[in-house]
């Protein structure tokens, strides 16, 4: 016998919001049956509709806020409620930083049964304009092009200017793109029929350096009046190092295709993270918060604690960027990562900063490290940085089996970290602290270093 919703659709109801989903909605409980409502905020009292009923949980609209959160502040961005883009922009940059704190400790001690430290969240003194990377889908409105971000849980553009949590430059540097292609009669990607030029427009700069790269990702193999369209690219900005064509001929959402060659200028444009060098090519892995990024690397290498003797490991290392903070105060760093091509960039990155400790090998961490282990190579520090899936369970184990004195984890998600981090304290391992990071102001995202000793 199912028992009874104790909310029904339609129904109009008095809730205060307890906490914050992945996606920033409001959650409420009535008899302990969560709603999900948008642009709710812990700790309000509102009047809801329910809109949705599931099994286990439902949905609801927000009527009217009867007690506003301290926290609550207008969102600036004209299309806040529109855009996916950003969930967060209605609460405060001290509510956000807590909230983020809050969720760290919360999950780790629920998913991981971790009680340890959790400093409060490191944060941006500006909290706007980080995004050093554009991506903006194209598309086509009254016979021009349009370009913006994509309506919440839909493919449908939203035209937009500028964008609050972007660089500027790269801002105008998409609008005085798009005008130039719209001038020269392309046509954008359209997606249901598989037909039209123009998919997105990537822009890429240097946050130190102020180089700048236009991507331009098509359906099609060439780019009609491609040369007066260069022309007028490399007229019109400032600063322009790179213009690169991607090719991307399938129906998919996935935004860069495998064909990707130089129009015009390099195939790179460099950048700095504190004094460690970087070149960036269009497919390059390499953090859109510079700033923050030397905050999360400066914590993880103060984490490991390095004397100048140890040997290091770097496992998912994708271009290089903490194995070379790392190699400046270590005997030796080998980094792993699966993607080739940001084995190739780690490498190169090494030579353009006269590194010479570091090896990077090209593979699945979860398989190279305990060859390694099985060969007789072992660590003093072993640092993870893996995607949001954390680390595999092979990982893990030859991490408790090889027993470094100390492991780092920089996370992405703070499930998994709670996950991993007590496979590893029943493995042998304490977890002294968890420094949170906000790599992403005005959204749900949230990093976390975690720094472990071995048990003696």
């Amino acid at each position: 016998m199912s028992r009874t919703l104790p909310v029904q659709k339609n129904d109009i109801i008095d809730i205060v919001f307890e906490d914050l989903t992945h996606d920033g909605s409001g959650v409420a409980k009535v008899e302990g049956y969560p709603l999900f409502i948008p642009n709710g905020l812990p700790g309000e009292k509102a009047k809801v509709k329910v809109v949705k009923t599931n099994k286990n949980f439902g949905f609801g609209r927000l009527m009217e806020i009867q007690e506003k959160s301290p926290f609550r502040v207008e969102a600036p961005c004209p299309i806040y409620k529109e855009c996916g883009g950003c969930q967060l922009q209605h609460l405060s940059y001290e509510g956000q930083l807590q909230m983020k704190h809050k969720h760290v400790k919360d999950v780790l001690e629920r998913i991981g049964k971790i009680n340890t430290t959790v400093h409060p969240t490191l944060g941006m003194s500006e909290p706007w304009r980080y995004r050093n990377k554009a991506q903006v889908p194209i598309g086509e409105q009254e016979g021009g092009l349009i370009g913006g971000f994509y309506q919440q849980r839909s493919h449908q553009i939203i035209n937009m200017d500028q964008c609050l949590i972007q660089q500027e430059e790269n801002d105008d540097v998409v609008n005085k793109v798009k005008d130039i292609c719209n001038k020269y009669g392309i046509k954008a990607y359209d997606e249901a029929r598989h037909k039209g030029e123009l998919r997105h427009i990537m822009v890429r700069r240097g946050q130190v350096t102020g180089e700048i790269m236009v991507v331009l990702i098509t359906r099609t193999q060439d780019i009609p009046n491609k040369c007066a369209i260069v022309e007028e690219i490399v007229d019109n900005i400032p600063n322009l190092k790179s213009i690169i064509h991607n090719v991307n001929n399938k129906k998919t959402n996935v935004i860069m295709g495998d064909t990707t060659k130089v129009l015009w200028g390099e195939e790179t444009i460099t950048d700095y993270i504190g004094d460690v060098k970087f070149a960036i090519s269009a497919r390059s892995f390499y953090q859109v918060n510079p700033e923050q990024t030397k905050v999360l690397y400066d914590k993880a290498l103060e984490y490991a604690r390095l004397e100048g003797h140890e040997k290091v490991i770097d496992a998912y290392c994708g271009i290089g960027t903490i194995s070379l903070f790392l190699a400046k105060n270590a005997s030796q760093v080998f980094g792993v990562e699966i993607v080739p091509q940001a084995i190739e960039d780690a490498r190169k990155n090494a030579l353009l900063n006269d590194i010479h400790n570091v090896d990077f090998a090209v593979g699945e961490a979860e398989i190279v490290i305990p060859n390694w282990y099985k060969e007789g190579n072992e660590a003093d520090v072993l640092m993870v940085d893996p995607p949001r899936k954390g680390c595999d369970e092979a990982l893990l184990q030859t991490i408790i089996d090889m027993k470094p004195k100390k492991v780092v984890y920089v996370s992405c998600n703070p499930a998994t970290l709670a996950r991993d981090l007590r496979i590893l304290e029943d493995g042998g391992y304490l977890t002294e602290e968890v420094q949170p990071v906000d790599m992403f102001p005005q959204t749900m995202h949230v990093e976390a270093v975690a720094r472990l000793t071995l048990k003696v």
